[in-house]
């Protein structure tokens, strides 16, 4: 598991600088709810995650919506103290972890402190994040009733072997069972996938896109695996057992979820991320709110062990294991250890790494003059759209996507 990020200590009451809600009003809210917990830790996964066997004594899961929601109240107390107007919540994702580990009512009564803290906004997204494994056809009953809008399923891949692989223990068979439950209640639905997983050949891939789209999602999101240090199939690589991930097998299987998304209907919008008009929603409608609050560096507050929160600069983490988070929470101070506010080159560097990944890319006049001289070349090169920057934007072509790190690095000058 990662380190906890370095940074400066945070204050015990969670105090605000000012200038860290001066633009309040001129930027959303989002709140995400971290839930720690799941049956079996993946191989692949670095996420602040931990089985009941991991935790110890002295945490218990059937406490934890008590105290996210604490944290819930804690979080509207600092943001008035600090001067911040009350701003209805733009988005809210339950994501972890498996927050269908807790039962729906559990989750409903969380998102219900949120609403009661600082409302939601008239067409605010309410996510859940799913193990189709982990729901029955209820729980949608009770999420669709709290509020809830969305689930994002953890599909990964249709084929066992490749499963095997990354320790998933789902049945894909009940992936488009759940799905079916929840669009039944009118929720919207995504489907997670990873491709690139050692061992996974194209006709594997192609058979969990096949079978992904075979269940009509509005959304998908197709992420290349990545070795983090530390977790179980990064030491199986470095010892030999699994074979090394392959860079140019990951981007020929991107181009192939593209195109196979592509004919089915779902549009790119971020580099991983493809919706489609559905249920009487648009493609856009469909887009993950939330993920784009991040992507567009608005602002959002964190709540659990290791989550991270924004504020127009400053940002700040919670201590990652449960127990002292839950210790801090019931003591009324907060779970934050760490704190940053970003320099002028951070911020910079952020919004051009991040707003190149969406389909609208950059305003080229938010650009500094590195960036703008680069833009002739990366139009040559196919990286960047000729006719968007000439209407004043840096937006990646087809072939753009799959080098958006080395056109981030161009735009940068690095």
């Amino acid at each position: 598991m990662p380190a906890q990020p370095e940074g400066d200590p945070a204050p015990r009451d969670g105090a605000l600088p000012a200038s860290s809600v001066a633009r309040a009003a001129e930027r959303t809210l989002s709140l995400y709810v971290h839930v720690p917990f799941c049956a079996v830790r993946c191989g692949y996964c670095d996420f602040n995650t931990y089985t009941m066997e991991q935790l110890g004594d002295g945490v218990s899961r059937a406490d934890y919506h008590a105290d996210a929601a604490a944290e819930i109240r804690f979080a509207r107390a600092v943001l008035d103290a600090a001067g911040a107007p009350p701003r209805a919540l733009h988005s809210v994702f339950f994501g972890g972890g498996t927050p269908t580990l807790l039962p729906a009512r559990e989750l409903a009564a969380m998102l219900e402190q949120a609403a009661e803290s600082f409302g939601l906004a008239p067409d605010a997204e309410v996510t859940v994040e799913a193990n189709p494994d982990s729901v029955t056809a209820e729980t949608f009953d009770v999420l669709a009733a709290a509020g809830v809008t969305r689930v994002s399923f953890g599909m990964q891949s249709a084929v066992p072997h490749v499963l095997a692989v990354l320790e998933r223990t789902h049945t894909p068979a009940n992936v488009p069972r759940a799905v079916g439950w929840a669009k039944e209640r009118g929720l919207g639905t995504s489907v997670d996938l990873i491709y690139g997983t050692p061992g996974e050949s194209p006709a594997d891939w192609r058979a969990s896109l096949e079978a992904a789209i075979a269940m009509a999602p509005d959304h998908v999101s197709a992420y290349s695996l990545i070795i983090e240090d530390g977790t179980k199939l990064a030491a199986q690589i470095r010892r030999g057992e699994v074979p090394e991930v392959d860079p140019d097998d990951q981007a020929e299987k991107y181009v192939l979820a593209d195109g196979m998304l592509r004919d089915a209907g779902f549009g790119w919008y971020e580099v991983s991320n493809w919706s489609r008009a559905a249920h009487g929603r648009t493609a856009e409608q469909n887009r993950s709110a939330h993920n784009l609050a991040y992507w567009r560096n608005q602002d959002w507050w964190g709540i659990g062990p290791g989550a991270h929160s924004h504020s127009d600069g400053v940002r700040w983490w919670n201590i990652k294991h449960p127990l002292p988070y839950t210790n801090r929470v019931r003591a009324g101070e907060s779970p934050a250890v760490g704190r940053e506010t970003l320099d002028a080159q951070t911020r910079y560097v952020e919004h051009v790494m991040l707003g190149i990944r969406i389909r609208e890319g950059l305003p080229v006049d938010s650009l500094r003059p590195e960036g703008r001289r680069a833009v002739a070349g990366l139009i040559a090169d196919g990286w960047l759209d000729g006719a968007a920057a000439v209407a004043g934007r840096a937006v990646l072509t087809d072939a753009g996507r799959l080098m958006a790190d080395a056109v981030t690095r161009r735009l940068l000058d690095w």
